[in-house]
């Protein structure tokens, strides 16, 4: 009697330990859920209203420059509109007991391409940024329409090619999904080979032309800027915009790609794992970026913000004329705040331009 008792002591202790690991394994998957679909919702918003400002002339931002911005907002808004919503789907409907399976590797393709195509474009306007500066005369030459659409179409299209080992099921790459991170991933450590060559053709490039371009022309901005004070063209207390713009640009690259790359390269070589959240945080981080690019690129740019109050009063004016009236967003004031812009855009549209994120002529 006395051994009964406790064997069944023992299963009903073992059955609460198993209900309490469950209820923390759910706790753990709602939490990351919501992380995932706040982080899509602010990237999607985000880029939307990047995307109705920059499809119209902005002051100071030449066609190239909208080309290369429109290019990285629609690599941005992926994040929130294909990659999250694609791996939520997996981990609410799907059962990955069994193991992985075609749909698995068809959505692990995609994620590996939008990061590697966000990670290209990055790169491709830091280069185009860097030839506005030092070759202005050059400029229209060397960055013609041609140029610059088949530069665009590589960054979207290379990726593709490099990356389509991972959509075979029974291919050179292994992909499971993921419990700890919510996402369809590559099983690196399959093919060690494999894995440090997408490392060598993808991050590392992108991270030498990103570093190498922009610390030039932050080195060129200071050198100017460091000009002007001397002559006193230029106020002491006058912003710094290569160092506001360019500084963070920089480490928030650094911030959200280092770690997934270097997680990523430990994998392949050790053949282990990590904690379940740092796995977790290093796969999802380098999506921030896309919400982070909205505002180092555009939201810290005065022509941008204008644009952008400029549709937010014509969408007003349109939908909900009591609203504009509620806000002094008159017909008359908006008429004469529209033809102010567009005065300014064709004043300040130009060939050589470098961007929203550092003209040398703002210094001055």
């Amino acid at each position: 009697m006395y051994l009964t008792f406790n064997f069944s002591t023992s299963n009903y202790s073992n059955l609460s330990d198993a209900d309490s690991l469950r209820v923390e394994e759910l706790t753990h998957r709602s939490v990351k859920i919501s992380i995932i679909i706040i982080l899509g919702v602010m990237i999607t918003l985000g880029n939307i209203a990047v995307l109705l400002v920059i499809t119209s002339s902005v002051a100071g931002w030449s066609r190239n420059s909208r080309y290369f911005l429109l290019s990285l907002t629609a690599a941005d808004s992926a994040f929130g509109l294909l990659v999250m919503p694609l791996n939520l789907w997996v981990s609410l409907l799907k059962d990955y007991s069994e193991g992985p399976d075609t749909l698995c590797h068809v959505v692990a393709f995609c994620n590996a391409t939008v990061y590697s195509t966000c990670m290209y474009t990055l790169a491709t306007i830091s280069l185009e940024r860097y030839i506005a500066v030092f070759y202005p005369l050059q400029y229209s030459t060397l960055m013609t329409r041609k140029r610059t659409l088949l530069l665009i179409a590589f960054t979207w299209c290379f990726p593709l090619f490099l990356l389509s080992p991972i959509t075979f099921p029974d291919g050179i790459i292994e992909v499971h999904f993921s419990t700890a991170s919510l996402v369809c991933n590559p099983s690196y450590s399959s093919n060690v080979a494999y894995t440090l060559s997408l490392t060598c053709l993808i991050f590392f490039p992108c991270s030498i032309v990103m570093t190498y371009a922009n610390l030039r022309v932050w080195c060129a901005a200071k050198r100017q800027r460091l000009k002007l004070r001397k002559y006193g063209c230029a106020l002491s207390n006058r912003h710094n915009v290569a160092a506001r713009v360019l500084v963070p640009v920089m480490a928030a690259y650094y911030t959200c790609w280092t770690p997934c790359m270097a997680v990523m390269i430990y994998c392949a070589l050790s053949r282990s794992s990590v904690p379940e959240w740092i796995e977790f945080v290093v796969v999802w981080l380098p999506t921030s970026n896309g919400f982070l690019n909205c505002v180092f690129y555009f939201w810290i740019n005065k022509n941008f913000r204008r644009k952008f109050h400029l549709i937010l009063q014509r969408l007003a004016l349109a939908i909900c004329p009591e609203l504009a009236d509620a806000f002094g967003w008159s017909n008359t004031s908006s008429a004469q705040f529209v033809s102010g812009i567009l005065d300014n855009s064709m004043v300040h549209e130009r060939t050589s331009s470098v961007s929203s994120t550092c003209t040398l002529l703002s210094l001055a």
